[in-house]
């Protein structure tokens, strides 16, 4: 278990966040149980989810990953050992991005009733609508957290200067701050936190959990060819990155996993793993036969020299 720090408590979070966007969408009902089951049983006891999973799915409406959690939560009596987290704020038809206190307090109930609880651990903003004022979105979090709806909240997909004038309006009107920062983060795309994003992390201590830790599977190894992305369930995103800088990072990614005999998997983690200012990678999976990377991540120790090699290869 890894101690993270979220709004001053202490939580015993494991070294990896399940991501739970494949619920609904790549696993059925069936599959996700036992995919829950296995990581249960593997130790993973932070769940990350969100309202608008798998809304993308044709025949879905957003919340059938939430709906899934919660029904297995129930089943098995667990609700008590598992750290959740879900999102509020993209369109699940409501005509756009929304964190208004309108949205907000009618969503948290929507996914308390999905999730068969009366409590979020932490719930975040997932995306900044930009005309919303962080008065109002942090006001609406300060009732939920009075209510008892929230323990904790975040903040996904923010800019820079949002979030940090929204840690700034926190401070100065005695309103709940974010506690953590949600960016995509991984060997192929670090553009989108290093810099302006990471600054103000730095500047507020916040924790940090990174999805798209694998870049959508790029960093697993399995894509090798055109065709193979072709056959993916994600192609536009591996598309978009698939150029011959990826093709050079994932060549060295399977050198240092062959040197440690893991799986490439494990090495893209554990990257992220050794970067002091990550506080834990959400990582999904489809098959249980995947989860062997995460506890291969959560043991392996890269050199100094490996984790500059794969910053120079990724840089």
């Amino acid at each position: 278990m890894k101690k993270t720090v979220l709004g001053g408590t202490v939580l015993n979070v494991s070294p990896i966040i399940f991501g739970g966007n494949v619920f609904g969408w790549t696993l059925n009902e069936k599959e996700s149980f036992e995919m829950l089951d296995a990581i249960y049983k593997l130790g993973i006891n932070c769940i990350d989810t969100a309202d608008v999973y798998s809304r993308w799915v044709d025949g879905n409406s957003g919340g059938e990953s939430e709906k899934i959690i919660g029904k297995w939560m129930k089943e098995r009596g667990n609700r008590k050992d598992i750290i959740l987290c879900t999102k509020v704020g993209m369109d699940i038809g409501q005509g756009g991005i929304d964190i208004s206190e309108k949205h907000i307090k009618k969503s948290i109930d929507n996914s308390l009733n999905r999730l068969q609880t009366d409590c979020i651990n932490l719930y975040y903003a997932h995306k900044d609508d930009e005309k919303t004022p962080p008065e109002e979105t942090l006001g609406a979090f300060k009732d939920l957290i009075d209510e008892r709806k929230v323990h904790y909240i975040g903040a996904s997909n923010f800019s820079a200067k949002r979030l940090r004038e929204s840690m700034m309006v926190s401070k100065e009107n005695e309103l709940p701050a974010y506690s953590v920062f949600q960016p995509e983060y991984n060997l192929i795309e670090r553009t989108k936190f290093e810099g302006d994003i990471e600054n103000v992390c730095k500047e507020f201590n916040l924790g940090v959990a990174t999805y798209f830790s694998l870049a959508s599977g790029l960093l697993t190894g399995k894509y090798t060819s055109e065709k193979d992305i072709e056959n993916s369930s994600r192609t536009s995103y591996v598309k978009k990155h698939w150029n011959e800088r990826t093709k050079k990072i994932i060549s060295t990614v399977k050198d240092i996993a062959k040197n440690h005999r893991v799986s490439p998997a494990a090495v893209a983690i554990s990257w992220v793993l050794h970067n002091p200012l990550m506080t834990v990678p959400i990582v999904s999976a489809t098959k249980k036969e995947h989860l062997e990377a995460f506890k291969e991540a959560a043991i392996l120790e890269l050199t100094i020299l490996e984790v500059e090699t794969l910053n120079r290869a990724s840089a």
